[in-house]
């Protein structure tokens, strides 16, 4: 829905204003637990795909999810009729089932971080491992910039 208004609203005018908020990486989203003070931080991601009636059912459930731009630096002003019709006719060709109605794909991101204490586990120190992970994978180990390429290997079933 937002590549839809953003190509409608530069075609009819020239330009476009974001009006989805923003989205984030997984990988920043753990990067932020860890900035806010959280220990062991674990992200993880499942996709989900719901069918809408319509596109403008699509953007009034964003809209109740609170998927609205909350930017300040937004346009303020609301689309015209014409430029929701269009962004509505763009997002029908790309994403309309053979019944009329339309997809709409969401990433739900789950976080999980705990407060530092001192109980909790610490990484082991540089070169403290007891075993090799190239022994375990059976496989031949390169030295970190290296250049070698990697074969090709099943993984074994038994470690």
């Amino acid at each position: 829905m937002r590549q839809a208004l953003i190509e409608a609203e530069a075609e009819l005018h020239g330009g476009a204003s974001p009006r989805v908020a923003p989205f984030a990486d997984v990988r920043e989203y753990g990067s932020l637990l860890q900035r806010a003070g959280f220990a062991l931080p674990v992200t993880d991601a499942e996709l989900l795909t719901v069918t809408y009636p319509s596109p403008a059912a699509l953007m009034r459930e964003i809209r109740a999810l609170g998927g609205g731009n909350v930017m300040s630096a937004r346009r303020r002003v609301p689309l015209p009729p014409g430029t929701l019709e269009h962004a509505e006719n763009i997002y029908r060709s790309r994403h309309a089932t053979a019944g009329g109605k339309v997809t709409a794909s969401f990433e739900i991101v789950y976080l999980t971080g705990w407060a530092p204490h001192a109980s909790q586990q610490k990484p082991l120190a540089p070169g403290s491992a007891k075993h090799r992970l190239a022994d375990a994978l059976h496989t031949k180990e390169h030295a970190a910039g290296d250049k070698a390429s990697f074969p090709a290997r099943s993984i074994p079933k038994k470690l």
